[in-house]
C-alpha cells in the first residue's frame, strides 16, 4: 500500500490532537467539469474540529475550484459534502457563511473606495435605529485588531493600504466572524514575517477553541510549522493525506509533482567580469519611498532586490518604469541617458515590469489568454490597418508553450486559469516584446514549487540568452538561489550590496533592518 494513502496518528505533541477530534467536514466523490476540462475527479478531502489540515498541489490542481465547491459558489457535478454531521449544497457564498464557513480567498475581494472598518463589516453594520453607527464599528475594528496584534487606521480607505495591510484586513475580517471553520489560501503570500507570526498565534487561538482551518499555501516552512495533516492534490485529482510531523518536504513536494525539486543556494556569479552595464540609475527618488537609490545592472545579471515589506523595492521598480512620478534621479540604459516619464516609455526602451499586484495593474481577467499574451505587441501584428487574428493565436501558442501554460486553448479567459497559470500569461506577453530588461517583483508569490521551479529555469534561460533581470523578492531562499549579486534595501534607502559568493540570510537580514540614524 501507498504510505501517502494512509492517514497515521499525529505525534506531534506541540500541536492539537486532532486524532481525538470528530470530524467536522467531509467531502467524497467530487466531480466537477469546465467546459470539458476535468477540474475535479472523484477528490476527498476531510476536516476534524481543532484541526489546522494544509491542501497542497500545483497551480491548477484543483484546490482553489474544491474550496469553491464546498463554500457555494461552484455548483459540484457529483459527489457528497457533510458538514457537521449533515449532507449540504450551499447556492452561494451567504448560506456557507450562515453555517459557519468563512474564506480569505487567494485574491483579495474587498471595495478600495470604502473604508477599513466599513469593509470588515459590510452587511453586518452596528446600527441605532435605522442608521449605521458609524462610531461604534470603528471602534469594534480597533479591538480586533488590538486582538489580532496588527496597526491599522479603520478610517482610512481600504485602497491607500499597501497589498499586505489589505490582506490583514481580510483576515481581520475572516476572524471577525462566528466561524467553525475557516479556510484561508495562500493568507500569507503578501505579509511580512512578523504579520505572518501574528497570524500563526490566531490561528492557534482558534485551535485551541475547536475551531477547523483549512490552510493553503505553497510554502513548506509554513505547512510544517502550524499543520496536523497534509492532503495532496495533482491535476484535478487526490493523491493522499499524510501527518505533517511523520514526511520530510521533500516527501511533499514528490507528492505534488511526482518529482523531487531542488534548489541550493547560488555559489557564485554566472555574469561574465567585462559584461557590459545595461542600466544605470543615479541618485533615483520617488515620493517618500524611494530616497538617493543608485545601482547598475549587467547583461546576463539577475540582481536581487531584498529587504523587508515597506523598504521601497517596488517604488523603485515602479519609478524605473514610469508607473510612478520621479522627484529626481538619471536613468541610463547602455549608456545613454533616457527620461521614461511613463511605462510606454520604458517599454520602448526595452523595459518590462511584471507587477507584485498582478491582479491590478497586469492580468485582463475577462479577455482571452491570447488577448493578454499581444496586448504589449500588438502594434507588431497590425498590416494595412488589419491585425492578424491568425498569426496573434499561433505565436501566443507558441509562447504559452514554452512555459507549459495549462489552458484548453488560447481563446479560454484569463479568470479561469489558476493563479500560477495566470503568471506565465503575463511572462509569455514580454518574452513575445523581447525586452532587454526585465523586471519581476514578486515573480513566484503564491506559486507551487513545481511552476516556482519551471520561472527559476525560464529567468536563468533568459539571462543565459543575455537578458537581464532585476528580481524582488521577500523569500530570502529565493534571492540565494538565483541572484548573481544582492541589493538591499531598508525605508527607502539602499542599504547594502552583496556578491552572492558572499551572500547569506543573516547578512542580508543585517542590511534590511539597518535604519538611518537620526
Amino acid at each position: 500500500m501507498n504510505r501517502f494513502s494512509v492517514i497515521a496518528k499525529r505525534k506531534n505533541s506541540k500541536k492539537g490532537d486532532s486524532g481525538m477530534q470528530e470530524t467536522i467536514l467531509k467531502m467524497y466523490g467530487i466531480q466537477k467539469r469546465f467546459s470539458g476540462v476535468h477540474a475535479l475527479n472523484d477528490v476527498q478531502f476531510e476536516l476534524r474540529a481543532g484541526e489546522v489540515h494544509a491542501l497542497m498541489g500545483e497551480n491548477g490542481a484543483g484546490k482553489s475550484t474544491l474550496i469553491k465547491v464546498l463554500c457555494g459558489i461552484y455548483k459540484r457535478d457529483a459527489g457528497t459534502v457533510e458538514l457537521f454531521g449533515k449532507e449540504v449544497e450551499f447556492s452561494n457564498i451567504a448560506e456557507s457563511q450562515a453555517a459557519g464557513i468563512s474564506v480569505i480567498h487567494q485574491e483579495l475581494n474587498m471595495m478600495n473606495d470604502l473604508t477599513v472598518a466599513q469593509n470588515i463589516f459590510v452587511g453586518r453594520e452596528p446600527k441605532i435605529g435605522p442608521f449605521v453607527d458609524d462610531q461604534k464599528m470603528i471602534e469594534d475594528s480597533r479591538a480586533l485588531f488590538e486582538k489580532i496584534g496588527i496597526h491599522i487606521d479603520p478610517t482610512v480607505k481600504l485602497g491607500e493600504l499597501t497589498v499586505g495591510k489589505q490582506q490583514m484586513v481580510e483576515i481581520a475580517k475572516a476572524v471577525s466572524r462566528d466561524c467553525r471553520l475557516l479556510v484561508l489560501d495562500e493568507p500569507t503570500a503578501a505579509l511580512t514575517q512578523t504579520e505572518v507570526e501574528e497570524l500563526f498565534k490566531i490561528m492557534n487561538e482558534m485551535r485551541d477553541k475547536g475551531i477547523g482551518m483549512i490552510y493553503i499555501s505553497h510554502r513548506m516552512d509554513e505547512i510544517n510549522r502550524i499543520s496536523d495533516r497534509v492532503t495532496v492534490m495533482r491535476d484535478g485529482t487526490y493523491v493522499g493525506t499524510v501527518n505533517t510531523a511523520e514526511v520530510t518536504k521533500e516527501d511533499i513536494v514528490k507528492m505534488m509533482v511526482g518529482r523531487v525539486i531542488m534548489g541550493e543556494q547560488k555559489e557564485q556569479s554566472t555574469v561574465a567580469e567585462d559584461a557590459p552595464v545595461v542600466l544605470e540609475v543615479k541618485n533615483l527618488r520617488a515620493g517618500r519611498e524611494v530616497k538617493d537609490v543608485s545601482f547598475t545592472l549587467r547583461k546576463g545579471e539577475i540582481l536581487g532586490f531584498a529587504g523587508l515589506m515597506g523598504a521601497g523595492r517596488t517604488e523603485v521598480a515602479r519609478a524605473l518604469y514610469g508607473a510612478d512620478p520621479k522627484q529626481g534621479g538619471e536613468i541610463y540604459i547602455h549608456g545613454k541617458k533616457v527620461k521614461i516619464k511613463k511605462p510606454l516609455h520604458a517599454v520602448k526602451s526595452g523595459i518590462c515590469y511584471l507587477s507584485e499586484d498582478r491582479k491590478r495593474y497586469g492580468l485582463m481577467l475577462d479577455k482571452s489568454v491570447s488577448d493578454n499574451t499581444v496586448i504589449a505587441s500588438v502594434d507588431d501584428f497590425i498590416t494595412a490597418g488589419l491585425i492578424n487574428d491568425g498569426k496573434i493565436r499561433k505565436l501566443s501558442a507558441e509562447f504559452n508553450a514554452k512555459l507549459r501554460t495549462k489552458t484548453p486553448s488560447m481563446e479560454q479567459l484569463l479568470k479561469n486559469l489558476s493563479g500560477g497559470n495566470q503568471q506565465k500569461v503575463i511572462i509569455a506577453r514580454w518574452l513575445m516584446k523581447n525586452a532587454d530588461i526585465f523586471i519581476f517583483d514578486e515573480p513566484t508569490r503564491g506559486i507551487d514549487v513545481g511552476a516556482k521551479s519551471e520561472i527559476y529555469h525560464l529567468m536563468e534561460d533568459l539571462a543565459a540568452q543575455g537578458k537581464s533581470i532585476i528580481m524582488i523578492s521577500s523569500e530570502l531562499a529565493e534571492v540565494l538561489r538565483m541572484s548573481d549579486r544582492v541589493m538591499v534595501m531598508c525605508e527607502g534607502r539602499k542599504t547594502g550590496e552583496l556578491d552572492i559568493s558572499e551572500a547569506t540570510q543573516e547578512n542580508i537580514m543585517h542590511y534590511a533592518t539597518l535604519r538611518e540614524e537620526m
